[in-house]
This record gives structure tokens, C-alpha cells and sequence, in this order.
């Protein structure tokens, strides 16, 4: 139902049903799924009926005046796509860097996005096309003459004023910004490769078109969602396939060598380990809280092996867990270890104790737990809270249980079974 709403309004905004569709997809739900695709489609497809009928004009693109493409153009869109790719991982880099220095100055809340409107006034001065959310100004710069000289201008101060905006508190994101963006990047592409060699190798609007549409899906980490905004918006078919290009390199870059998102990046830098739709899912869900085993009696740390060895003769567990005079967690000593050879018996058991400074958070999604199982070579973990207190511990073998579990099931519901939780 997120999904479908989340994909209703793209789809009203633009007019472009099927854009909003994939918004859905690849944002809310994460996956093309069988099961949401008629929810989905059919909210999508409401939306535009109901937003033309309130009198809505559909966002249309302007026309370019490629007619055909050779195999030359498609090299060319994929370096356009690789561009945008190094611009948004930029952007996006800038907005968190301005974020965390505003975090970190003596500002009050209240007043850091009157601070980052100030510093807006200058820039507003030399264009109002800063401000915008950038449907009026690209189609402005669509549809008349720019200089080359203007558009690098303009994309400067609007990749700064983004980051001001954002990092100062303003409410909202990049997606209508990156639309606009991309489209300078493109026409700035066209120009100066048509400049450089002497001869007219892209079409200006195609190339602001397809970057427009590669820019934002590297940001907003929708791919099809922006080639179909593209394909809708303009009914170009042949364009739409050299917008495909760029887009997909464009995204597999940011993937491959950044990884996030703006909003997953932003996520990040608040400490979240959100990447994608699936994190705030059934994953994040899956937490070690809900999985551990409670029924844990913390030995102290202090305790001698000798009295070790007599409360937890051998077969009686396998490992038992430790905490010092505070009650916080201070590893855990396996019996192996206690009954070995050579071992003091009148020696602290804490000083065979492994996995002294590794433990699990109660909010540990699986997947982390996992790699933290693998890290550390253990097939038994800690839990403990913000504080280090003991709450339970878990074992390999039952967070992969419960992982291959729960992977079943939501692959089920991909296909459109019923399935119980």
C-alpha cells in the first residue's frame, strides 16, 4: 500500500503512469514483484485519470531532433551516464559534508535554515533559477539559446544551493533537483563535445534529456523509473533507448563505487545501515533482540577456574557468558577452554575468556549478524544493550535458520502465495 501510494503520486505529478509504477518497484518495494504489480499499476493509473480530470496539465518533455542512433551515440550516452555518475556521488558528498559542519557548529537548531536562507540571497540575486524545484527552469533552458558559459554557471550555483538547503535543514530532497541538474550536465555535454570536434555528434536536447534522466536515477537510485519518465514525457521512443544507456551506467556506477542513494546516504551518516527497500523490511525486523535466547545466568568475571569448574561441570554447556563487577558484559569462556590442560585453577576464568570486546546490539538486524558470525569465527554471540548489559545470546546456527526461514517466505510472497507470518 506504501508503494502503490508512493507510485500514484509520482505518476500524478508527471503524468506518467508507468514512471510511477517502477518509483514504486524499485523504491518502496524493492522488487518487481507479481503480487504488488496490479495494486500498483492500478493506483498509478487512477492517479493520472483523477489528476487530469482535476485539470492537471501531464509534464511533457521537450522533442529532440535525433531521429536515429548509430553505435557511436550509444558510446557517447555512456559517457554522458559516467559524468553524471562522478556528479551525483559530488552532490550527494557535498550536501553530508555541509550537514555534518552545520551538526557540529554552535547553531541552534532553530536558526540554521534561517543561516542557510541568508547565504541563499546571493545566490538567488544572480539567478531565481537556484530556488526552483526546477520544473519552470528546465524547461527553460530546454526550449531557448544558453551559453555554454551560463549553463556552468548555473549548474555551479545550483549544486550549491542544493547543499546549503539540505545541509542546513531545509525539508525535502534531490529528486526534482537532479532532474534539473542533469539536464545543464547534458546540455554542457552536447556543447562542448560538439564545440571540441567541429561537428554536431548530439542533438543538445537529447543529450539534457538523458542526462536529466541518468543524473536523477544515480541520485534517487531509480533507473527505469527515470527512463520511463523520459519515454513518457517525450513518446520517443528512440531517444528512450539512448536514456537507457546513460541511465544504467550511471546507476551501476554510484552502486558499485558509492553504494547509497541520497536518502540511504543520508540514513548512513545518522548511523542507520539502511541501503535499501529490503533494510526497513522483513531484515531489519529480523533483529537479534527477537532471535536471541533469554534464558542466560552471567557468571563473574572474577570467578576462579576452580569454582568455575565445579558449577559448570563438563556436558553441562558448551559456553557460558561473563560480566564484570558492573554488570556489564566481559566475554565468553567455553568450557574447552576451562577443562583444558595446563590451565591455572586459581586463576580468574575471565582469563579465558574470548570475544571480550564483541558483542551483539539488540537491534542487530540478521544480515549484520551474520557477517559479524563470520567475522569472528564464533558460532555463539553476546547480546547486549546500549549500556553492555547482558540480555541473551545467540547462536550461528539458529540466526541462519531463521534467515533461510524467512528468505523462503518472502520469496513466496514475491510470487504471489499467501503466506502466514
Amino acid at each position: 500500500l506504501v508503494g502503490a501510494g508512493a507510485g500514484a503520486a509520482i505518476a500524478a505529478a508527471f503524468g506518467a503512469p508507468l514512471a510511477g509504477a517502477f518509483y514504486a518497484f524499485e523504491i518502496v518495494i524493492g522488487a518487481y514483484s507479481p503480487s504488488a504489480l496490479a495494486p500498483v499499476a492500478v493506483a498509478s493509473l487512477g492517479a493520472v485519470f483523477v489528476a487530469q480530470a482535476a485539470g492537471v496539465q501531464p509534464y511533457l518533455l521537450p522533442a529532440s531532433a535525433a531521429s536515429a542512433l548509430e553505435a557511436r551515440d550509444y558510446v557517447l550516452y555512456a559517457l554522458l551516464g559516467v559524468i553524471c555518475a562522478l556528479l551525483a556521488v559530488a552532490v550527494m558528498r557535498l550536501v553530508g559534508a555541509i550537514e555534518q559542519a552545520v551538526n557540529r557548529s554552535p547553531l541552534p537548531r532553530w536558526a540554521r535554515p534561517v543561516a542557510g536562507g541568508l547565504m541563499l540571497i546571493p545566490l538567488a540575486l544572480i539567478t531565481p533559477q537556484v530556488l526552483s524545484s526546477g520544473h519552470g527552469a528546465l524547461h527553460l533552458d530546454l526550449t531557448s539559446p544558453t551559453s555554454l558559459q551560463w549553463l556552468g554557471v548555473l549548474l555551479l550555483l545550483k549544486c550549491l544551493a542544493s547543499g546549503i538547503s539540505l545541509g542546513f535543514g531545509f525539508r525535502g530532497g534531490l529528486f526534482f533537483a537532479s532532474l534539473f541538474m542533469g539536464s545543464l550536465v547534458g546540455g554542457l555535454f552536447a556543447g562542448l563535445l560538439n564545440l571540441g570536434t567541429g561537428m554536431a555528434l548530439v542533438d543538445g536536447t537529447a543529450a539534457s534529456l538523458a542526462g536529466m534522466a541518468a543524473l536523477a536515477a544515480a541520485v534517487v537510485g531509480a533507473p527505469m523509473t527515470m527512463a520511463m519518465l523520459v519515454l513518457e514525457g517525450t513518446h520517443d521512443f528512440v531517444l528512450a533507448s539512448a536514456v537507457m544507456v546513460a541511465v544504467l551506467v550511471a546507476n551501476t556506477i554510484v552502486r558499485q563505487v558509492f553504494g547509497y542513494s541520497f536518502s540511504t546516504w543520508r540514513l548512513h551518516l545518522r548511523g542507520e545501515t539502511i541501503k535499501s527497500a529490503r533494510d526497513v523490511g522483513w531484515v531489519k525486523h529480523l533483529s537479534a533482540g527477537r532471535m536471541m535466547r533469554q534464558d542466560v545466568h552471567p557468571l563473574a568475571a572474577g570467578t576462579s577456574v576452580a569454582e568455575f569448574r565445579r558449577r559448570f561441570p563438563l556436558g553441562s554447556s558448551t559456553r557460558v557468558v561473563l560480566e564484570d563487577e558492573h554488570g556489564h558484559y566481559a566475554g565468553l569462556v567455553t568450557l574447552a577452554a576451562a577443562y583444558a590442560d595446563g590451565v591455572n585453577a586459581d586463576a580468574a576464568i575471565a582469563d579465558y575468556a574470548g570475544n571480550r570486546d564483541v558483542a551483539l546490539r539488540a537491534d542487530t538486524d540478521v544480515v549484520t549478524a551474520m557477517r559479524q558470525f563470520d567475522l569472528t569465527q564464533s558460532d555463539e554471540l553476546a547480546v547486549v544493550d546500549a549500556h553492555g548489559k547482558v540480555l541473551g545470546v545467540l547462536t550461528e546456527s539458529f540466526v541462519r535458520k531463521r534467515y533461510a526461514e524467512e528468505l523462503d517466505k518472502r520469496q513466496r510472497e514475491l510470487m504471489g502465495e499467501r503466506v502466514d507470518d
